[in-house]
């Protein structure tokens, strides 16, 4: 069975930091592009980053650069997702997505349309 499980959420003070994991079961991450997405409530679901299965391209949205770092560990099979200098409005479930395709060893997509595979989500709560 193919499957995508996030973890590292959970409730940190503003500034702060998390840590989140996507790690796969069930097939080779390395193939991948991967994709972070984040849905707030009442919000539809937005890209934050996303890293192509090279790792030669990575993407994020102006409103995390230079807090968010995407990463892979081909070894364990799982892609993180290290954010720094957390504000209250990052709040949200978190989740990650693979895509697969002639293009996704260049490049990423921060779309969610394409990507094949998604994992549960993870709430992150950014709150004093």
């Amino acid at each position: 069975q193919l499957q995508l499980v996030e973890s590292g959420g959970g409730l940190v003070q503003p500034g702060g930091s998390l840590r989140l994991s996507c790690a796969a079961s069930g097939f080779a991450l390395d193939s991948y592009a991967i994709g972070w997405f984040r849905q707030a409530p009442g919000k539809e679901r937005e890209g934050i980053s996303c890293i192509s299965s090279s790792d030669r391209s990575t993407y994020y949205v102006d409103s995390v650069k230079g807090r968010f770092t995407i990463s892979r560990d081909k070894a364990k099979n799982t892609v993180y997702l290290q954010m720094n200098s957390l504000h209250p409005d990052y709040t949200a479930v978190y989740y990650c997505a693979a895509e697969r395709g002639p293009d996704t060893y260049y490049y990423c997509s921060d779309r969610a349309f394409g990507y094949d595979y998604w994992g549960q989500g993870t709430q992150v709560t950014v709150s004093s």
